[in-house]
């Protein structure tokens, strides 16, 4: 969709009572939500793969005495999916055993669902990333030892 179009729609919405619009065309999704009225207006891009709103996984797996954890930092910008897609198995859970080459998670980056492969074999001690959070380059997504 177009920059110029997809501003209008926000000014349209963030100066009418309306608190949510959702337009489909040709080129796929677009929904506008106006979260309250102080606070800005948020885009979102419904692509195959929906945001699941989620706390994030702050817990430790019990570790292995002295063994240093090691971190999964994301490759790019994007927004973060522990599963491919919503209602499904996530790739890992915490505590659990993972092989370097597993997928862990997806990083959808400009419509592109790029599964994001283990760099290290071992076992999940934490999930740092809540599903559908944005990320940014190098953020860490995972501790595993």
């Amino acid at each position: 969709m177009d920059l110029r179009k997809l501003k209008t729609l926000i000014d349209l919405v963030s100066d009418s009572n309306v608190s949510e619009l959702e337009i489909t065309e040709a080129e796929g999704k677009v929904r506008i939500v106006k979260s309250s009225p102080t606070a800005a207006m948020q885009y979102q891009n419904l692509a195959p793969v929906a945001a699941h709103a989620a706390a994030p996984v702050t817990a430790e797996a019990p570790a292995v005495a002295a063994a240093a954890n090691h971190v999964v930092k994301s490759p790019m910008v994007g927004t973060f999916y522990r599963s491919a897609s919503p209602g499904a198995k996530p790739f890992v859970e915490l505590g659990g055993t993972i092989k370097e080459g597993e997928t862990i998670c997806i990083v959808e980056a400009m419509k592109i669902l790029n599964e994001i492969e283990a760099d290290k074999s071992g076992t999940v001690t934490k999930i740092l990333c809540v599903n559908g959070q944005a990320v940014e380059y190098g953020q860490p997504m995972f501790e595993i030892i």
